[in-house]
């Protein structure tokens, strides 16, 4: 709705601009870019600030916005005001109101969605943990803001293919096995779980520090695994098998599921047809015994394809699997979520697969986020310094419990919602954050149920479904819409922004644009709920307005929360 407000207001700017500037090359676009949300109401619902036009127009931006303010107009339009080189813009609340709401409640949960995907398929790799190693929260940026990316592209309706690239194959496997051969047996395994493999784990790295023979060790039993060795393989089948069932359960509590699980081992059998491709290409280096992709002439070091023993590396295996999904699914787009430590490796193997002569290397996108720390603390598995998202996850629910217990111990259901709300703190707190900044995850901040929290939008969501349930239902449809108070229409601009909001997420591969946008509505709706009475109101068609505004909101926010995984709750 906004989004075609603002459309007509840059063609009015873009007249303006035309008559001061005939030879201006200046398009609504441009216009459009320069549009800002002033920070106060009073100030406008749109503004433009006309200092960004004073050295194309030549003029003060005093006289730009003065001329520019006559030239906007329209039903949608209250005014427009020149006030110190800014033109402060203030739309029609009646005329948003009776546009938008009616939308909104035709197309419920669907509203916002604009229809940019059809006919396209993406494919998008996250999670992909390592296996033999816990769910920790270092894997929580790939998991949310994969998934989130996932549901915002079908939202505007691609087919998306959800893979779960399991990091199944490579060294680490090689140091389990000489672990679980030297120190392991097989009942502490059943009965521990992947705790158990943790330890394990942790212990080979500690002795590999003290005796860097066993590294050695652990390269040739990996390289045994490559060449067919069944012992290895019944093993390592085993300890995958172990891995991803616990993986499984904290998927299940994100309500994440994939549509594949192939893994890096999946692989081993298509990797040579491509390290011969290279050759034929004349890619192909050996450098001391390896061999290479030299990408000095791109600016990058060389990619390494084979490590001098003929085992694969990261990317081989990536080419080799991007490839296949070509063959498999015909990609418009395949997106790899991973930590910005891995920028470099996905420049290398992209680059390698453009040199390959792929035509759809462009269809690669890389989208990288911030590392994790706890309390400054860096993570490793390796060490044993972890916080695995199961603990954290357990931690928010018997919180949540406490609370609920407190505040509404007769509520049905509490373990359920004590889970949506305890799991949907944390992933909430994670995708405030733009994702590419670091994030020093502090637990209180984090569980907090105060401010601009997961919890505090849920029950802000519970609220709008209480009321409408008070009233009777459902408000499908309204034939008037009566606004009696400006708080009523700042909720119908910020409700106008949802599509605006997603076209931006989806731009920019950033699910805290919707975080950020369900807080203002979350906000916006509250405001409007202690000062507008909704069953005290004056007269029965401001109380209609006022439970169609409700209604609206709660199928905003729940559009919303399934953008970011995060659980409607009814009631709280």
């Amino acid at each position: 709705m906004m989004i075609q407000i603002k459309a007509l207001i840059a063609d009015g700017i873009l007249e303006g601009v035309k008559s001061i500037a005939p030879q201006s090359d200046m398009t609504a676009e441009d216009v459009l870019g320069l549009l800002e949300y002033p920070p106060d109401p009073a100030m406008g619902d749109i503004a433009l600030p006309c200092f960004k036009l004073a050295k194309t127009l030549r003029r003060s931006p005093v006289q730009i916005a003065s001329t520019l303010a006559p030239l906007v107009s329209g039903e949608a339009i209250e005014k427009a005001e020149a006030v110190n080189g800014y033109l402060n813009i203030y739309l029609s609340g009646a005329y948003l109101a009776s546009k938008l709401v009616p939308e909104i409640l035709a197309k419920k949960e669907r509203y916002g969605a604009p229809d940019m995907g059809q006919g396209k398929t993406v494919v998008l790799d996250y999670c992909s943990p390592n296996l033999a190693k816990p769910f920790h929260i270092g894997h929580l940026g790939t998991t949310v803001i994969g998934h989130s990316l996932k549901k915002l592209h079908e939202f505007v309706g691609y087919k998306c293919v959800g893979i779960n690239y399991l990091g199944d194959w490579g060294t680490q496997f090689g140091k389990m096995m000489v672990a679980y051969k030297k120190w392991g047996d097989r009942q502490t395994v059943e009965e521990g779980g992947v705790d158990a493999l943790v330890d394990l784990y942790v212990r080979i790295n500690n002795a590999i520090a003290e005796d860097p023979s066993l590294a050695d060790e652990a390269r040739a039993e990996f390289c045994k695994m490559e060449q067919g060795d069944e012992e290895n393989l019944a093993l390592w089948r085993w300890l995958v098998e172990k891995s991803v069932k616990a993986n499984d359960v904290t998927l299940q509590q994100l309500g994440i599921s994939f549509d594949s699980y192939k893994g890096e081992s999946a692989y081993t059998d298509l990797m040579p047809a491509q390290v011969q491709k290279l050759r034929d290409c004349g890619l192909l280096k050996l450098d001391d015994g390896a061999s290479i992709v030299d990408l000095e002439a791109y600016g990058m070091p060389p990619c390494l394809i084979l490590k001098r023993d003929g085992s694969s590396l990261y990317p081989t295996r990536d080419i080799a699997a991007a490839v296949d999904r070509k063959e498999m699914y015909d990609f418009d787009k395949c997106i790899y979520v991973t930590s910005n430590q891995q920028i470099l490796h996905f420049q290398q193997w992209f680059k390698v697969v453009e040199l390959m002569g792929y035509d759809w290397y462009e269809g690669l996108v890389h989208v990288p986020y911030g590392t994790v720390s706890v309390n400054g603390a860096k993570l490793a598995t390796r060490t044993g310094n972890v916080v695995l998202l199961k603990d954290l996850f357990a931690a928010a629910i018997e919180k949540v419990t406490e609370i609920m217990e407190e505040k509404n111990p007769d509520l049905k259901g509490r373990s359920d919602i004590a889970e949506a709300v305890g799991v949907g703190a944390i992933v909430f707190y994670y995708l405030s954050n733009n994702r590419i900044k670091d994030i020093n995850f502090n637990m209180e901040d984090a569980l907090s149920f105060d401010g601009n929290t997961g919890p505090y939008v849920q029950y802000t969501y519970a609220r709008a479904c209480s009321i409408l349930e008070k009233a009777g239902g459902e408000v499908e449809s309204i034939d008037s819409i009566t606004l009696t108070d400006p708080v009523e229409k700042a909720l119908c601009v910020a409700l106008s922004q949802y599509e605006e909001r997603v076209r931006v997420a989806l731009r920019d591969y950033e699910p805290s644009v919707i975080t950020r946008y369900i807080l203002d509505v979350a906000t916006a709706f509250n405001r409007f709920y202690h000062e507008c009475s909704i069953f005290g109101a004056e007269d029965e068609g401001v109380k209609a307005t006022r439970l169609a505004l409700t209604a609206a909101t709660k199928h905003v926010l729940g559009s919303a929360f399934g953008l970011i995984c995060l659980r409607k709750t009814e009631k709280i």
